[in-house]
């Protein structure tokens, strides 16, 4: 039986089934199209496809993930364009300007990162989450320190974390390819005592950073209370700009690649060890954050642009 109610129901789950197929998760998007299920069977209950006017008029409505849920619905569209169903598919520029007015990267300088954490650590705890002052600075710290993407930190469950060693298996990744990292030593002083503390609030629940509900935060959970720290930090501050919990992984990249060209290493042959820590599917999806490098340091005699040439294309947009 569909999960679905609108007309749309049929292709929906058709669409879903054809990405298990390839290897992806029923997960990725269902929020997103239960939204516009819930959409079309209020305000167009008898179109059973996608029109212009209707996805226009969804994504007026929305103001969060804009962008991902403007690439869903283009997804989709192709997909019932394909097998024959007349379809509004969604132009890749409107796409487009959506990804770059809600998903540009913003790349904390250091005392922003400092004033940001100071401000996490100082989180109150809610009558929702009663131990969120204890949860979310060693959660925030884990995603910047191990370049995480959000889900894999909020997901991340006991069975996972070795506390003894430091190791963290990474699984159900954006690729479906599990990996497995180490936590420096600080991250794992910090996750030892944080354990001790949790076995006490949520000694039963599975994930390492529970939801006061029983499960997981979700990712509109996190980015709400990491949206909030950055507003405490930069309150009473003009044209503050938007930042996102994978930010924290973008600064994680850059970081990394500062310190490697500071020690006037090779990034040629260093980049796969960094694409293969942070779980990339492509070395192009790495290479993205040669381009954020201050100016001063893409000169730097480290980055080799010929050797890059044939692999990187000529337009990057960010991967994530």
């Amino acid at each position: 039986m569909s999960r679905f109610m609108s007309r749309l129901a049929p292709s929906i789950d058709a669409y879903l089934e054809y990405r298990a197929a390839l290897g992806y998760s029923h997960n990725t998007y269902m929020a997103h199209f239960a939204s516009v299920d819930r959409f079309f069977a209020d305000k167009y209950p008898e179109d059973d496809c996608l029109t212009e006017t209707a996805i226009t008029e969804w994504l007026d409505d929305q103001w969060t993930d804009v962008q991902t849920k403007a690439s869903a619905v283009r997804m989709l569209g192709k997909y019932m364009s394909a097998i024959g169903k007349e379809s509004f598919i969604l132009p890749t520029k409107a796409v487009s300007s959506l990804k770059s007015a809600n998903s540009r990267p913003y790349i904390f300088t250091d005392a922003e990162l400092r004033a940001l954490f100071c401000a996490v650590d100082s989180t109150p705890a809610t009558k929702a989450e009663p131990f969120l002052n204890e949860i979310l600075p060693v959660l925030f710290r884990l995603i910047y320190t191990c370049g995480l993407r959000p889900g894999e930190g909020r997901g991340l469950e006991c069975q996972n974390v070795d506390l003894k060693t430091g190791e963290i298996l990474i699984v159900n990744t954006k690729h479906k390819k599990d990996r497995l990292i180490v936590m420096s030593s600080d991250m794992l002083d910090l996750c030892r005592i944080y354990d001790t503390r949790r076995a006490v609030f949520a000694r039963s629940n599975t994930f390492f950073f529970p939801s006061w509900s029983g499960g997981a935060f979700s990712n509109r959970q996190i980015s709400v209370f990491l949206s909030a720290c950055w507003a405490r930090v930069c309150s009473g501050e003009q044209d503050v700009p938007s930042v996102r919990t994978y930010d924290l992984r973008h600064r994680f990249a850059s970081a990394v690649l500062n310190r490697w060209l500071d020690k006037g290493q090779d990034l040629n042959a260093k980049l796969p060890y960094l694409r293969a820590y942070m779980g990339h599917n492509h070395i192009n999806e790495t290479l993205y954050y040669v381009h954020l490098l201050p100016e001063n340091l893409i000169k730097s005699p480290g980055i080799d642009w010929k050797a890059f040439d044939g692999i990187m294309p000529e337009v990057l947009v960010c991967p994530e």
